[in-house]
């Protein structure tokens, strides 16, 4: 058969990095590695082809081309998956999805012939199977997760590798902790499942010789979820490093808890990482435990913060905005804090009940859910009812955005790591942006005081120049989401989500 995959485009967004990519000439930051997976699972004798509509237009000739065509997404891809889907059935293709965004939305809401639930290993051989006899059922669900052993390797030949600014590897799934805001641990569960070491160095091996010498992003949604298991692979980092004179530079994500282990951060700072994301959430101790965030209690965030970045690592952290139990200050506190913690890309959302979490679950019970949400957590939409007013909540978050990503603000927190477009930096932030001022007071503080991190200073500032673009569009957006206008009008209460969403 001939299978046409296809990714749909991101919004645009603070976290699609948009307007920092175009510095390097790339188009997308990351390929999509869950179909570049699918592709390796699918039978040998399939013709198969890759659509990232994030780098590349879909054209008619490859639609003419297919017999079947298989779209994976996220929640956020929601729009764009379905136009997709719609644009297929018009010219009679059957269809399938697949990826996170069916175990959170319904089968009516994709509108594919086939919907696959679950991980991709233990599903895709008796959908394949069943495509070709033309036989194929409306749903696949997977009964089990699958190990890891039999993950294959991601097939390279169908993407054009040059587009992207990093490549993607993963060494695990699923998460032990239990925060009560992530669907993480409801598709990948709590108990993490691992590459063996030989897997993960046989992917890099392949993106060496496929003559990839830029970073790398081990995508795990926690990398350190089994700390032995990691620590056993960052040795056999190391020594391949040596070995083939490569040095990927290294990016993942991680719980707090990397700061109790300086043996875990010496072998990442050995190994080649640079950059790590935590999920920090907000500042406020409370809010951590009603959530049941609790790795992130008992413990100075601050000093956490500054325990990794002592050892080379810089940091990215995401930070929430609209929980239950936030107050009134809590904004001034988050601008704090980030100022405080020294890390430049502060990744700031509002809450989002994403269906299928505890939280979904919890307030579905309270009455409190407006819709399923789009999964865009920065566009000051809000999918439930908040405690607090919901206007005073949005007004917050985009002062909030203000502050961290005004340019003094942000050139304040900026300290680290590498860069490619010093030249487009300098005459497009230092000739003709109207924050050039503040732009050369950064980079002659930079030069004073921070020579050895001149590279890693340049490239936050391309990164910030972003966050400015992305603020002043956010602060432009006209009014407020239809929420906080009907919460005015109709004080919520049980049961009143159904009315809100009716109005």
């Amino acid at each position: 058969m001939n299978a046409l995959l296809i990714y749909p485009r991101f919004p645009e967004t603070y976290w699609s990095f948009k307007h920092a990519l175009s510095f390097q000439g790339k188009r997308a930051a990351q390929p999509p590695l869950g179909l570049m997976t699918v592709a390796a699972l699918l039978p040998k004798h399939w013709q198969k082809r890759l659509i990232d509509t994030n780098v590349e237009r879909l054209r008619e000739s490859d639609l003419a081309w297919a017999e079947v065509v298989l779209v994976s997404g996220m929640h956020v891809q929601q729009e764009h998956l379905v136009s997709i889907v719609e644009r297929c059935q018009a010219r009679e293709l059957r269809t399938v999805v697949g990826g996170p965004i069916t175990s959170s939305l319904p089968a009516s809401a994709l509108k594919a012939d086939h919907i696959v639930i679950g991980e991709a290993e233990a599903i895709i051989g008796d959908l394949a199977l069943d495509l070709e006899r033309g036989t194929a059922k409306p749903v696949y669900q997977a009964s089990e997760r699958p190990g890891m052993e039999i993950s294959p390797l991601p097939d390279l030949s169908l993407i054009k590798m040059r587009r992207y600014s990093t490549m993607t590897v993963q060494y695990s799934r699923g998460c032990p902790f239990n925060c009560e805001f992530c669907d993480i641990i409801e598709i990948y569960g709590r108990k993490p499942r691992t590459k063996a070491v030989a897997q993960v160095l046989a992917e890099l091996d392949q993106l060496r010789l496929a003559g990839w010498r830029d970073s790398v992003f081990i995508v795990d949604d926690n990398f350190i979820g089994n700390k032995r298991r990691a620590k056993e692979l960052l040795a056999a980092m190391v020594e391949w490093r040596q070995e083939h004179g490569v040095n990927f530079g290294f990016i993942t994500e991680a719980s707090l808890n990397l700061a109790d282990d300086q043996e875990l951060l010496q072998l990442m700072k050995d190994a080649g990482f640079e950059s790590v994301f935590l999920g920090i959430e907000t500042p406020d101790e409370s809010t951590l435990k009603a959530n049941h965030k609790l790795q992130n209690t008992q413990r100075d965030l601050l000093e956490s913060i500054g325990i990794i970045q002592r050892y080379g690592l810089h940091v990215m952290g995401g930070f929430i905005l609209g929980f239950d139990t936030d107050r009134e200050d809590i904004f001034d506190r988050m601008v704090d804090f980030i100022q405080k913690s020294g890390i430049p890309i502060a990744m700031v959302g509002l809450l989002q009940a994403i269906p299928g979490t505890q939280l979904f679950r919890r307030l579905s019970k309270e009455g409190r859910i407006l819709d399923a949400g789009e999964g865009n957590n920065t566009d000051c939409r809000l999918n439930f009812l908040p405690r607090m007013d919901a206007a005073r909540l949005i007004e917050g978050y985009r002062s909030v955005m203000k502050r961290i990503y005004g340019c003094e603000a942000y050139y304040e927190r900026v300290k680290l790591h590498l860069s490619r477009a010093v030249l487009t930096s300098l005459v497009l932030q230092g000739v003709f942006s109207k924050a050039r001022l503040s732009y050369w007071k950064f980079l002659l503080a930079v030069t004073a005081r921070y020579r050895h991190s001149f590279p890693a200073a340049m490239t936050l500032a391309v990164m910030g120049y972003h966050f400015q673009v992305m603020t002043r569009q956010l602060s432009k957006a006209g009014g407020l989401v239809r929420l906080a206008v009907v919460q005015r009008r109709e004080p919520a209460g049980p049961g009143s989500a159904r009315d809100l969403v009716a109005s």
